[in-house]
């Protein structure tokens, strides 16, 4: 866009006493105008800027996050101050301490005695071989004050390599992961027997390590058993075999170790999913979750915000069974005896469904007596299997199972060194036993449940069920990892770049090299303001993406501030001002916009490093366009607004 109209008062008048700045003398050009409009908006853009950039200048605590898990104790003001002194005690001095929803926070020195007090709560709150009672938690703790937090100014969360996180350790059990496979089959092998008619013995004890092992009344039921499976288990996967089941005929599965490694491989992966998806229901920006060696999980999360919860939550491992109240014709065998609301209930063995099928779960409301509820949607294969095992049964009742694993440590001496052994323990329980009215289709909801454990449940639902328990086998905060020595220099370097390019411009453009200068800052400013607000992640290569940004914003001030020095060639300084934006614009346009179209394409199919730097570029690319182009202008204008203009220092 370019433009030689003349704009401005072209009478004469008498100069003003401010020669320093180009202004005064009698034969003067025409007066620019100042806008108020754009005044209102660069004010209102730096005042906002400044609120949701300042919490980055309040440095975060080391804290200590106690929150309750099982335990039938709440948390109060008389228990924060017991968890002090014993901290005290321990030498662990607390700088301060705060309540917080369902727990408290206790502000510590730094990271070593963040993980002495650990220790110290740990030992204190949760008894040796008895389920959790408590969550002790590292965390970061917030020192940005209450009415920045009250109108939604918080920090930029700082990644991995500048700032550290929680790290944790996770071990899966395989051996429960196998049980669970195994059991799977024998469930797929008891429905392909029905389907035959061959009767069979009870399969209450059928998985045994590494085997399964079925019995049957008679030698020939058990050559027509084996008829029917050899087929689905075969050499190389399963070896099948004739074998003595309690001194009856039968036949013995063993797994072999190929297939071994395959099911152990496949609980990893989908437990590393159901990991990812839980995560990222946290809010946590860049978070690494990764296998580490046959059987373990290391995830690392950066600047969390309650990282009680988010223990609680990526140590919980829990799911559902649907089954059907036993019928008068069952046999002794297929029965478990259960209690619901202080009743004994018998239900059938043969499980209908379970939480695997879930595509979707949100906690709500009944809207017929107001109690927690989770409303459930299952997956197409969920939902016909569903309504098959719903339809010829209506009128009888079905029991949904609530099954958690809940984790436990023991601490044993070995040799003179306190070891502490992670396990769990599978707590079930009937939460739900309701008559079908009709037959059950791809949504239902699941009710007898609290508040808590409505969200938990739906939480955990949604993010997909995983293989196998797990339990944290290791727990600390994690320093950056490029090491504060890399960090330091890197940070050095930017500064001392940023310093020198405000020299270079207050010397080179005088004036109008300051112009830029503060509207350099003032990019940098909002540059902040936003990822503060959008809750991004900053990164190195995102610092490398801010220095870039720089670069471009000193090139769109040098584009125009040239074009300036052409136009007073043969314009008035006012008219040159105005014809300088007006011509460099397009060229400014052309090249921020080219760049932004890279950098949404790296912020799209990028991921980590990469993703970083495209975030802040493509924020910066922004916020440049509007402080070299909009906002220099007006401060321009307010310098040379106004006043009949002689010459300008440029």
């Amino acid at each position: 866009m370019t433009s030689n109209r003349r704009s401005g008062d072209t009478g004469r008048g008498t100069g003003v006493g401010l020669a320093g700045f180009g202004f005064g003398g009698s034969r003067a050009g025409p007066r620019p105008r100042v806008s108020p409009w754009r005044i209102i908006v660069l004010a209102m853009v730096v005042v906002i800027g400044g609120i949701y950039a300042a919490p980055n200048l309040f440095p975060p605590d080391f804290a200590l996050q106690v929150t309750v898990d099982n335990s039938p104790r709440t948390f109060d003001n008389y228990l924060l101050e017991e968890l002090a002194e014993v901290l005290d005690e321990g030498g662990v001095p607390v700088i301060a301490k705060d309540r917080i929803p369902e727990g408290g926070l206790l502000r510590v020195a730094d990271a070593e005695a963040q993980l002495r007090g650990s220790a110290l709560l740990r030992d204190y709150l949760n008894p040796p071989g008895e389920e959790r009672q408590f969550v002790v938690a590292l965390n970061l703790a917030s020192t940005t004050p209450e009415w920045l937090k009250g109108i939604g100014g918080e920090p930029m969360a700082l990644g991995l390599d500048l700032k550290g996180g929680a790290h944790f350790v996770l071990q899966v059990d395989m051996e429960e992961a196998l049980a669970k496979r195994l059991t799977d089959e024998v469930e797929k092998i008891k429905d392909m027997l029905r389907e035959e008619r061959v009767r069979y013995r009870s399969t209450a004890n059928a998985v045994q390590g590494e085997t399964i092992r079925m019995g049957f009344v008679t030698g020939q039921l058990r050559d027509r058993a084996y008829a029917v499976i050899e087929d689905e288990f075969r050499e190389p996967d399963y070896l099948l075999a004739e074998a003595d089941v309690d001194g009856r005929p039968g036949f013995e599965i063993t797994v072999q170790e190929a297939k071994i490694d395959e099911i152990e491989s496949n609980a990893i992966e989908q437990n590393l999913t159901g990991l990812r998806n839980r995560i990222n229901q946290l809010g946590v920006a860049e978070p690494l979750v990764q296998k580490l060696g046959g059987s373990r999980i290391v995830i690392d999360l950066p600047g969390v915000q309650d990282a009680a919860d988010a223990k609680r939550k990526i140590n919980k491992f829990a799911n559902l069974e649907f089954r059907l109240e036993a019928a008068a014709d069952d046999r002794p065998s297929e029965i478990d005896d259960w209690v619901y609301e202080g009743r004994p209930v018998q239900l059938n063995r043969r499980v209908i469904l379970t939480g695997d099928r879930v595509v979707h779960a949100a906690q709500g409301r009944d809207p017929e007596n107001g109690l927690p509820q989770v409303d459930i949607k299952l997956d197409s294969q969920g939902g016909d299997m569903f309504h098959d095992a719903t339809s010829p049964n209506i009128g009888r009742r079905m029991a949904v199972i609530f099954i958690e694993h809940k984790p436990i440590v023991t601490v044993e001496e070995v040799d003179g060194e306190r070891v502490e052994r992670h396990s769990s323990r599978a707590d079930k329980r009937v939460i739900s036993l309701a008559t079908i009215r009709a037959a059950l289709g791809y949504t239902f909801r699941i009710t007898g449940l609290t508040v808590r454990e409505a969200q938990e449940l739906a939480f955990l639902l949604r993010a997909g069920a995983l293989a196998a328990p797990m339990y944290i086998v290791e727990e600390r905060t994690v320093g950056a990892t490029l090491g504060e020595e890399n960090i330091e220099r890197g940070m050095l370097a930017v500064g001392a770049g940023l310093v020198l390019v405000l020299i270079f411009m207050a010397f080179y453009y005088k004036v109008f090299g300051l112009v830029a200068d503060v509207a350099l800052t003032l990019n940098l400013v909002i540059l902040v303001a936003v990822m503060s607000l959008l809750g991004a992640t900053l990164t190195l290569p995102g610092i490398a993406g801010i220095v870039l940004t720089v670069g471009m914003a000193v090139d769109a001030n040098v584009l125009i501030f040239s074009r300036i020095r052409e136009e007073l060639k043969t314009r008035p300084p006012a008219q040159a001002i105005q014809a300088g934006y007006d011509r460099a614009f397009l060229t400014i346009m052309d090249a921020n916009v080219t760049t932004l179209f890279v950098a949404l394409i790296l912020l799209t199919i990028g991921s980590g490093p990469v993703a970083g730097f495209a975030i802040t570029l493509s924020i910066g690319i922004v916020t440049s366009m509007f402080t070299a182009i909009f906002g220099s202008r007006v401060v321009v204008d307010l310098i040379y607004g106004g006043r009949r203009v002689e010459r300008v220092l440029i």
